[in-house]
């Protein structure tokens, strides 16, 4: 890749119940859209970023991920009587099985829509106007970005690389490291134990991390 090897140092929010965020779930819960605005503003750039990663070529050819993110928050909005939501943890866990659901509803939607749709995935880069600093912010929670000049390089050659990882590696990376959830929660949706779940993710990302250097040694040769 081009653009030299300096390590991106990023800062990672980390998830606060008790304090700041503790109040606005407990005023979303009551109500406050205002407060799930905020809630929705502490948890975008993963889900952009988890959207990127999953939401597959098909329907990235066709819809922006900020589109898509957006549909995903209308309906944890429109759920908001039905839902109820403890903490900040259950409410990133619905916002992120809601953009889960609205991956695979529009994946289904454009296979009947148009069989041959692959003819031209190629248009998926250009169709998000996203700030690739930010996207790099999260990637940084389970790698280690190498280049600073040029971001939007950058991003794709990490996106590259994930999206030659196993679908299980995918699962439990994203799981751990841009939704948040626990080891004991990732078991559980996997099938898995506790131990188990350190294991995959363990080896999960010591594959990224080869597929990565592997890419900066093609991109210097």
């Amino acid at each position: 890749m081009a653009g030299g090897g300096r390590r991106v140092a990023v800062s990672v929010t980390q998830v606060d119940p008790d304090g700041e965020a503790g109040a606005l779930v407990r005023r979303a819960a009551d109500g406050d859209r205002e407060a799930l605005e905020c809630l929705f503003a502490r948890h975008v750039g993963a889900l952009h970023a988890w959207l990127r990663l999953h939401a597959g070529r098909l329907v990235l050819a066709r819809e922006s991920v900020a589109d898509l993110a957006q549909s995903a928050c209308r309906e944890v909005l429109e759920d908001l009587r039905e839902h109820s939501y403890t903490d900040e943890a259950s409410f990133r866990a619905w916002l992120f099985t809601a953009a889960r659901r609205k991956v695979l509803d529009r994946a289904r939607y454009h296979r009947r829509l148009r069989r041959d749709a692959r003819r031209d995935v190629g248009a998926e880069a250009a169709a998000d106007a996203l700030d690739p600093a930010r996207l790099l912010e999260q990637y940084a929670t389970f790698c280690s970005p190498s280049g600073v000049a040029m971001a939007h390089e950058e991003a794709e050659r990490i996106e590259a690389a994930f999206a030659q990882l196993p679908d299980e590696y995918r699962e439990v990376i994203t799981q751990a490291h841009l939704i948040g959830a626990s080891r004991a929660e990732i078991g559980r949706a996997m099938g898995r134990s506790e131990g188990a779940v350190k294991v995959l993710l363990h080896r999960a990302l010591a594959r990224l991390s080869r597929l990565l250097r592997a890419g900066e040694t093609d991109a210097s040769a």
